[in-house]
């Protein structure tokens, strides 16, 4: 399978040049819409017809086909994500990928939750959007790794669906979507619904989607209202302990927290303004409100006990744009306010530091204020210079309304207030030396303020001060080739993360750690004949600690040099895609994940997999069309995550072959 795959990379490579293809239009790299290959920064995109092709049923099966995306899917809508790193969890995995709908934070700054792609709208996306690495000027934190933007469809194109999807596993899907325009302008809105059994015992799932945009034009303003509602009633499986216990299908089944739940609501809603004010400057402006709630059975630890979160925000974001034929500049200035609020009580009798009762009970109020600004001038024709920064202050009020200290294992600091502040250069290139070959670059600085529950829900041991925001400084560079016939993306990238914090196996913090990490991305794309296309992405990337940290725990010992753990060095996603007839179409998947390391000292591993997919599409009248799938084709065991913690093996098994078919109406 190999060589297959470099096949595919060496036709992509050798492609004759021919005219350009269509410009793709990105508008996460600056907040303004443009030619994706104006920018320094590496977008990929997942575009409608893509999402529509793929039919997901979870974020990780769209997001995984990108370069440097690496997502673990859990049951449900549970998830763990990876964007140039290994996968992270804790803090780390909740404040280091940022989510945004529209170019609004999914959650408030400092609330960021580790599963937060399960309050993304993707499944009525127009378009997906990932920057690999820092975000850039106009994104504060939590962009420090990578961001990931569900974009709403345009209403005056979207036009209408309706499908419906059954499967394995009591799968069922409602997508039902219309757009177009009406007295009071161009409107869309948008429905779907995710009802699953489960492949494992009592691990079930509803999930239900709302989304509405209308957008006008009044006195040479443009205006866009847009609101989402999710609703999640999951309950989700534990792992699978033992060596490759994963290979067993019974034993994978099999689920030791049946009383596990979460229930989620997440609600948004933002007015868009945009207005040009003469020949070169324009102004936009963004007012949006959040609430965001989840109910959840910490099933993972002995106490069970239940968690309930909230936040509700305000927040504002505004760009002023002077635009000329040689140069754009944006200045910004955002603003979001929030109230959030956590209590964890347990009910069931004290096991060992797991105390029955009330565990944590507080609320923070955070206010976050940002300037940037950012610039773009071409020195000439074919080269052109992009830099900005961003300087960004964060506060948190903290309100405990449980009584001070050390309740076994549970820590309640005393009310205190904390401030961040955080500054992120960037700096890019263009280099146009054909009509299809460009050279980039860019280096880049991203941030993270601590997230309130590292800061507020301690354990004995644990100490709030001296916790500073994580900075990764990251160095980039790459090769975009772009004809009708071919588009290839070869990136390298160097990036050094510090002030990492965590717990370490001796129950400490840790708040110097630092990371290294270094990879090469290909993002490729190739059409063979009329008939026949390809696409390919690949990731080679090592990452690797930079620091020693010695504890009691010998397969958490960490050493400088030592791969972090769940970081394959291989991904790679492969695609041939054949349009039989015109109303014919098959598609090929072949999903590569590489061996990793699965604990901190290096001790223990996975072997990885391969995954085989099939998708095919008949389309008959101008309306109708059939679709269907079968994923894991060959029926492969293997485990969507693989971990080495308290002694033993576990693991996330992954899904046996399944099949799902559907019909889709197009009005």
């Amino acid at each position: 399978m190999r060589a297959a795959l470099a096949g595919l990379c060496c036709l992509g490579l050798t492609a004759p040049a021919l005219a350009e293809t269509d410009d793709v239009i990105v508008v996460t790299a600056s907040r303004q819409a443009e030619d994706r290959n104006a920018t320094s920064a590496p977008v990929a995109v997942i575009n409608a017809d893509d999402i529509q092709r793929l039919g997901a049923h979870h974020a990780a099966e769209a997001l995984n086909r990108l370069p440097g995306v690496f997502v673990h899917r859990g049951n449900g809508v549970e998830h763990l994500t990876a964007v140039r790193s290994a996968v992270l969890t804790g803090g780390a995995g909740a404040g280091s990928f940022l989510y945004l709908q529209d170019g609004i934070g999914l959650r408030a700054p400092g609330f960021a939750n580790i599963n937060g792609l399960m309050e993304a709208p993707d499944g009525l996306a127009g378009q997906i959007e990932v920057i690999r690495g820092p975000g850039g000027p106009a994104f504060g934190s939590n962009a420090l790794h990578g961001l990931i933007n569900v974009i709403t469809p345009d209403p005056a194109t979207a036009g209408s669906v309706l499908e419906l999807e059954a499967g394995s596993f009591g799968r069922a899907r409602l997508r039902a979507s219309a757009g177009g325009q009406t007295r009071f302008g161009s409107a869309f809105g948008g429905l779907t619904v995710r009802e699953e059994e489960g492949w494992r015992d009592d691990a079930s799932l509803t999930q239900a989607t709302m989304l509405g945009r209308l957008d006008g034009e009044r006195g040479g303003t443009a205006w866009s209202l847009r609101g989402t509602l999710i609703d999640i009633d999951q309950e989700p499986a534990t792992f699978v302990r033992g060596f490759e216990a994963y290979e067993d299908e019974a034993a994978s089944r099999r689920n030791a927290d049946p009383e596990a739940f979460r229930n989620v609501t997440a609600a948004r809603a933002s007015l868009h303004l945009d207005r040009a004010l003469n020949a070169v400057w324009s102004a936009n402006a963004v007012v949006y409100a959040r609430a965001n709630t989840m109910d959840f059975r910490l099933h993972f630890l002995p106490s069970e006990a239940l968690e309930t979160t909230e936040h509700r925000s305000l927040g504002f974001q505004s760009a002023l744009t002077w635009q000329t034929a040689q140069t754009r500049a944006v200045f910004g200035v955002d603003a979001d306010i929030t109230t959030g609020s956590l209590f964890e009580f347990q009910d069931r009798p004290t096991v060992g530091p797991f105390v029955q009762g009330l565990h944590y009970d507080y609320e923070v109020e955070a206010q976050v204020f940002a300037a940037f600004a950012q610039v773009r001038h071409a020195l000439s024709q074919t080269f052109t210079l992009e830099g900005g920064a961003r300087v960004e202050s964060t506060t948190y009020d903290y309100d405990n309304r449980a009584p001070d200290g050390a309740i076994g294992r549970y820590l309640r600091p005393a009310d205190r207030q904390d401030d961040f502040s955080t500054f992120a250069p960037s700096l890019g290139a263009t280099w146009q030396i054909s009509e299809a070959v460009q050279l980039f670059s860019r280096a880049a600085r991203g941030v993270r303020a601590p997230q309130t529950a590292e800061l507020y829900r301690l354990q004995p041991g644990q100490l709030i001060d001296g916790i500073e925001p994580e900075e990764l400084d990251s160095v980039e560079a790459g090769l975009r080739y772009d004809t009708a016939r071919a588009r290839i993306e070869l990136v390298g990238f160097a990036m050094d993360k510090r002030n990492v914090f965590f717990r370490d196996a001796n129950g400490i913090n840790v708040t110097d750690g630092q990371t290294r990490h270094r990879g090469i991305e290909l993002d490729a794309s190739l059409t063979l004949t009329d008939q026949l296309r390809a696409a390919v992405t690949a990731t080679w990337a090592e990452h690797d600690y930079a620091f020693d940290r010695p504890v009691r725990n010998a397969s958490e010992v960490i050493v400088e040099g030592a791969r972090l753990d769940t970081a394959p060095e291989w991904l790679w996603n492969a695609r041939l895609i054949w349009a039989l007839t015109e109303s014919f179409e098959l598609e090929g998947e072949w999903v590569h994940v590489g061996e990793y390391f699965a604990n901190a000292a290096n001790t223990a591993r996975y072997d990885g997999h391969d995954l085989l997919n099939l998708r095919a599409s008949y389309a008959f009248g101008d309306r109708f069309e059939l679709f269907g799938a079968v994923r894991n084709l060959t029926d492969e065991r293997y485990a969507e995550r693989a971990d080495f913690a308290f002694g033993s093996y576990r693991y996330f098994p992954g899904e046996p072959r399944g099949v799902s078919v559907g019909l889709r109406i197009e009005g």
